[in-house]
């Protein structure tokens, strides 16, 4: 009656088994650790510097425990392990001084780093510990302010170069056009062919808004952003910021950043576990913009470079290997303009290929441009703390019409992927500040999870002591699926590698409540079986039938509320209340309702003249109490 098939019983050891690998990890704590990655488009990491790493420490004097190359994609860092904050410190410096021999302008970023000491063959097996929140681990806060104005003059500086090509294309008589603040002024020569512009502009162009004006014989079209494109411009702009400060912010090795929207025009970025607070304002401040201009490869432009001076209308820049170019100053394309980069290789050719995708306004762009300009070059410019360093200037070889941009040259495939990564993530549509900077320290992080520990286990204690008193042997089974319960959340919340903060802890205290609730159901239902004369092995059968639809129940409208705060709550501490509360709510129903089935069908069910179970005082109809 009250046995188990053997396939539950697996199911519950696996689940057990489980629950032990996947929690163990969390025990290990963290090591001190240096990282290095790259600050310069020029300068990549790669396996090969392990070794210059390793003989600099020796010839330091600087211990340390072991040495790692790791890649995110194409971008590789160099994470070396040491005994204490004190010779990481030391670790930093020494590497900080031979990397970069030029502190003003740092080819690496060498930053301070805590790794989690989980052993390797656990790691193999995908355990690893959870994330801790800024609460828990210390770290550092900064509230930016995206400058709305700079994405608004550069869509307008975009705007004027396709009014400037759409005029030309139309054979529409320009006599200047200009941008002014916010107005883009075109001057024609007639009336009607200002009639044929505005024309034009209300059919290809309806982002603009356009007046006329008549000033001493000049006809004039003033046109300026409409309310609806300022509001797209700038919520665009939001958004692709934050998509940069995701890949940039990679670089610090921070297993769990928090990057998201306040308002219409700040972001929030909190970095757990982030010790070196002035370089991730660094990281922060480098996030970059993308330009495309073209190269002046004329025999003028190349006797003036040879000369070391650089003509009216051009800038000099320098390319990924240190050669210098003439740059016509006028932007044909920003980084607004590009939708994705990716690496690839020509299909006749098999060369590796960096294949690029503009938006319709950026394909006619440069349809326009290539087809004015072939078998000149093109540099794409990534400007970096208002440093521009050319990535690549390929030839234009023929016109290229859809916007499918495919850049090929003397590239391996691992620079074409890592040409792709800077285009793809290297984009911002607007310059940032940082407003507002708070730093948590490790110190209050680990008292924060000293309390919250605490108090999830004063709580489970006292729930055990009751539960043993009033429910007996029952009441110690119901405290090891209590316990089952705890493992299997941790083990979950482990596996899904998320993020646990002080409200996540408050979380697992409420569901210890809540599951010891569906005990006490259980309990109760027995009790009340064994009340009307039920036998023992009756009562346990019948009242865990029983107890499971009001469990269900109740456990049911918890999950309900538990979804609606992770479908209308963003990212931040209500989510990681929510998510922790969630899967609680499950992991309570299946080692209440299985787990504790299995441990009382293990000790009372192979007995087949059961007189009497020890789950506490079964009050009988008519006895005094």
């Amino acid at each position: 009656m009250n046995r188990y098939p053997i396939w539950k019983y697996l199911i519950v050891l696996a689940s057990l088994i489980f629950g032990l690998l996947y929690t163990v990890p969390n025990i290990f704590g963290q090591t001190p650790a240096v990282q290095i990655s790259s600050a310069n488009v020029a300068r990549k990491v790669e396996d090969t510097m392990l070794a210059r790493v390793e003989q600099i420490l020796q010839q330091n004097d600087i211990p340390f425990t072991n040495t790692q190359f790791q890649t995110n994609g194409s971008v590789g860092t160099i994470r070396v392990r040491v005994d204490s904050p004190n010779t990481q410190l030391q670790a930093k410096t020494a590497l900080e001084k031979a990397l970069n021999t030029n502190p003003a302008e740092p080819d690496y970023v060498v930053a301070l780093n805590l790794l989690s000491a989980t052993p390797e063959w656990l790691s193999k097996l995908g355990a690893h510990p959870m994330f801790l929140g800024l609460d828990l681990r210390g770290g550092v806060h900064f509230l930016l302010q995206v400058d709305m104005q700079g994405a608004l003059e550069t869509r307008y500086e975009s705007l004027t170069n396709e009014l400037r090509t759409l005029f030309r294309d139309q054979r529409i008589a320009l006599e200047s056009i200009q941008r002014s603040g916010t107005t883009i002024t075109s001057t024609f020569a007639s009336e009607a062919e200002l009639n044929k512009a505005r024309d034009q502009l209300r059919l290809n162009v309806p982002e603009l808004t356009s007046t006329v004006a008549n000033i001493e014989g000049k006809f004039i079209l003033n046109s300026t952003i409409n309310p609806t494109e300022i509001t797209r411009v700038q919520d665009t702009a939001l958004q692709q910021n934050i998509i940069t400060l995701h890949n940039r912010i990679n670089e610090l090795g921070v297993a769990e950043p928090v990057i998201q929207q306040q308002g219409t025009d700040r972001i929030v970025v909190q970095l757990p576990g982030v010790q070196d607070v002035a370089k991730a304002k660094d990281i922060l401040g480098r996030t970059a913009t993308l330009q495309l201009r073209l190269v002046d490869d004329s025999p003028s432009a190349l006797t003036a470079l040879a000369a070391g001076t650089v003509p009216f209308g051009l800038e000099l820049f320098k390319d990924t290997e240190g050669q210098s170019l003439l740059l016509r100053r006028q932007v044909l394309l920003t980084g607004e303009n590009l939708e994705n980069a990716q690496s690839g290789r020509n299909q006749q050719t098999q060369q590796p290929t960096v294949n690029l995708t503009l938006d319709s306004k950026g394909a006619r762009i440069f349809r326009d441009v290539t087809r004015d300009n072939i078998d000149k070059r093109m540099a794409i410019v990534l400007f970096e703390n208002g440093k521009g360093q050319v990535v690549t200037a390929p030839v234009i070889r023929s016109e290229i019409p859809n916007g499918q941009v495919e850049i090929s040259g003397s590239m391996s495939p691992t620079q074409a992927a890592d040409v792709a990564l800077l285009l793809r993530a290297g984009s911002l549509a607007a310059p940032m500040s940082i407003i507002e900077e708070r730093t948590i320290g490790p110190s209050l992080g680990e008292e924060n999870i000293k309390k919250g520990f605490q108090s999830t286990l004063y709580g489970f204690i006292m729930i055990a002591i009751f539960m043993v008193i009033y429910y007996h042997l029952f009441g110690v089974f119901s405290t090891i699926g209590l316990a089952f319960n705890v493992l299997l959340l941790l083990a979950i919340l482990s596996l899904l590698q998320a993020t646990l903060t002080l409200p996540g802890i408050a979380a697992i205290a409420l569901t210890l409540g809540m599951a010891i609730d569906a005990n006490v159901l259980i309990n109760e239902r027995i009790r009340e079986e064994l009340r009307e004369g039920a036998t023992p092995q009756q009562a346990i059968n019948i009242g865990f039938d029983k107890a499971w639809g009001t469990i269900l129940d109740s456990n049911i409208t918890s999950l309900i509320v538990g979804l609606a705060l992770l479908a209308f709550s963003g990212p931040g501490p209500i989510r990681g209340f929510a998510v922790v509360h969630c899967l609680g709510i499950l992991t309570s129903m299946f080692s209440a309702v299985v787990g504790v089935r299995a441990i009382v069908n293990l000790w009372y069910g192979g007995k087949k003249k059961l007189k009497s179970i020890s789950i506490g005082t079964v009050w009988k109809p008519g006895t005094d109490k």
